[in-house]
């Protein structure tokens, strides 16, 4: 995640007594009548979690005076409770046994004031379509849920939220997308091929300047109203699963917004990473496997705040670290979600990571998880997802697979100029040697971040047909950024220009590309359809195996294929000119086949000896005996 715009940094916060009394965040079902002047994360919790432990933080004005206790509940132990800095906070920690029932809790607190507290106790979901993972066979569509589309304008402006307005013409206003006008798209996905959804963070962004992107949050346990609540979210995964898509949710480990509940009154100092004056992040991942590196260096790396309103959580406090695993266990249980996308992955403390995620994957083995690394060379990607090296550092990634920048870098340093470079292509396939398993990377092309990759390679459109030939028939699970199936395009610079609203997403836009698609743009889409949903139907190119041959003379070749013999042939010429290819350096993947057919085009290659390749083409050739 990359910014342009900072308000400045926060000095002042509102007075813990106004927070307090902020109303309890909406959940999928509100507790049962708690107090009005009291809240507590996890705002309800399940029996028969693999962890019995439960770390409740307990916010009031004063709690910190109080005795906790709790009414009798066959199962359930209260190991006692702990007093912070400030004294509107309490936690209180409870061991729930397995063989504790779904019920209420009666939390009890006595002090200068008396508080009573109903905590549900939730029976957990077993519906077997919920939380699916993601596969090889998925193709995911990565959106901007403000710029998409707006289903619902009542939530356009929501009273009390610091950004109160919607402004089109904006860059960094409000938009009015939502949920809703996602949801009323599941056809467009499942025509253009994509079998999930990967919003940018939908949790609660009140902050008063750029809140659109969602990247600063301030609750972890409730949606952005703008896009609509925490029980319509639960029916937009539900709905998603019906309709045969699975949902990839967006979430920030390293930092929160600074208009956050938490840290406007925060329960200890020691909760956020401090300097003595105001300090970023170098933004430099080197600094954590350098060999000969400072400590300086590394701390500045992991600790320096992302962006000025964006405090940098502390998770090498044990509380902190509970609290921000429970929450993101509490959003998998509470909705059915499928997968994580994990953003500035790298920047969180790597002792942390190593707890998330083994906490995250022993409770939802089945979870996708993939975190945004975005780093230059394959082997510092690498060291990010599960892979062969030994621990660095004390630190040995869990994760399972990583957007894949090298990927998307080589891409477009091969199109991006007259006969460019092959190689760093095939060398960031070579690289895969370095993971567990390379198949559970996310290959890319470009994100919200980044120029749209119609407009870095020149606006050519055979170029932009090779790409995303290679994006949808490389190994690992393909991502495909909103509007690139239309080649909507710009530059990054500033980044609110690549996170333009999608035409046809609002009543009265005059191009409406869900439902016409004329010239190129129809083009393109039906390209990335036909090969996307052949995708779909043949495992070869999402199970199968992979081998490539080294480029040659502009000309880039590689195959999928698997032991029940299928096989299909990608070659694509990066050249201005026409190439004849000599097909017999690849008999040992072609002897026994005796002709292709284009996948996407359906014409056929009858001669699989010698292939003569137009300039800026790629083939998908099905092979035939």
């Amino acid at each position: 995640m990359l910014l342009a715009v900072a308000a400045p940094l926060l000095l002042a916060a509102t007075s813990p007594a106004a927070v307090a009394a902020t109303p309890l965040s909406s959940a999928v079902a509100p507790p049962a009548k708690a107090a009005p002047s009291i809240r507590i994360d996890p705002t309800y919790w399940w029996v028969g979690m693999k962890n019995p432990k439960l770390q409740l933080l307990v916010h009031a004005p004063g709690i910190a005076g109080a005795t906790a206790s709790i009414a009798a509940y066959p199962g359930v132990t209260l190991e006692g409770s702990q007093k912070l800095e400030s004294p509107n906070y309490l936690v209180v920690n409870l061991t729930i046994g397995a063989d504790a029932r779904p019920g209420q809790l009666k939390l009890s607190f006595k002090g200068s004031k008396s508080l009573t507290y109903t905590y549900e106790l939730r029976a957990r979901n077993t519906d077997p379509q919920r939380t699916q993972g993601l596969t090889q066979a998925d193709f995911i569509y990565m959106l901007m849920p403000d710029r998409f589309a707006n289903g619902d304008p009542k939530n356009d402006v929501v009273k009390g939220t610091r950004a109160p307005r919607v402004a089109r013409d904006s860059m960094y206003a409000r938009h009015g997308g939502d949920l809703k006008g996602i949801q009323n798209h599941f056809a467009y996905f499942k025509q253009l091929g994509a079998t999930a959804i990967w919003p940018t963070p939908i949790i609660e962004n009140d902050m008063p300047k750029a809140s659109y992107h969602g990247y600063a949050v301030t609750d972890c346990y409730k949606i952005d109203p703008r896009y609509g609540t925490n029980e319509e979210y639960q029916q937009f995964v539900k709905a998603a699963h019906a309709d045969g898509l699975k949902v990839v949710q967006d979430i920030v480990l390293n930092h929160w917004g600074s208009y956050h509940h938490l840290f406007l009154d925060k329960p200890a100092a020691d909760w956020f990473h401090a300097f003595p004056k105001f300090t970023r992040s170098n933004y430099n991942a080197f600094a954590l496997n350098d060999p000969y590196g400072s400590k300086r260096d590394y701390t500045l790396f992991n600790d320096g705040w992302f962006d000025t309103t964006m405090p940098d959580v502390n998770q090498g406090n044990p509380l902190v670290a509970t609290y921000l695993i429970q929450n993101f266990l509490w959003w998998v249980e509470s909705t059915g979600i499928d997968g994580y996308r994990i953003d500035t992955y790298p920047y969180s403390e790597p002792n942390f990571l190593m707890q998330w995620g083994k906490a995250i994957g022993e409770e939802y083995p089945k979870l996708a998880l993939f975190g945004e690394a975005w780093e230059g060379t394959e082997a510092e990607q690498a060291f990010f997802a599960q892979n062969i090296f030994p621990p660095v550092n004390g630190f040995k990634s869990n994760l399972p697979g990583v957007l894949d920048f090298q990927i998307c870098f080589a891409v477009a340093d091969a199109l991006k100029t007259e006969n460019g470079d092959l190689s760093k292509l095939y060398h960031a396939l070579q690289g895969d040697w370095m993971y567990v398993d390379a198949t559970r990377n996310v290959p890319f092309l470009d994100n919200h971040d980044m120029s749209r990759f119609y407009s870095v390679i020149g606006e050519d459109f055979n170029k932009f047909k090779t790409g995303m030939a290679w994006l949808l028939t490389l190994r690992g699970t393909p991502q495909l950024y909103y509007g690139t199936e239309v080649l909507m395009k710009n530059f990054s610079n500033p980044d609110g220009k690549v996170r333009e609203d999608f035409p046809g997403g609002w009543a009265g836009d005059k191009t409406n590309y869900f439902v016409a698609r004329p010239g190129q743009a129809g083009e393109a889409f039906d390209y990335i359809s036909k090969l996307a949903n052949y995708r779909k139907t043949h495992s070869v190119l999402s199970s199968g195996k992979l081998m490539q041959f080294i480029p040659q003379d502009g000309v880039y070749t590689y195959f999928r294929y698997n032991d029940a013999g299928e096989c299909v042939m990608i070659i694509a010429n990066n050249t201005k000119n026409e190439k004849k290819v000599d097909g017999t350096r690849f008999a040992e993947r072609t002897d026994g086949f005796s002709s292709g057919v284009e996948v996407v085009s359906g014409a056929t290659v009858s001669d699989l000896k010698t292939l003569n390749v137009p300039a800026h083409t790629a083939w998908v050739l099905e092979l035939r005996k």
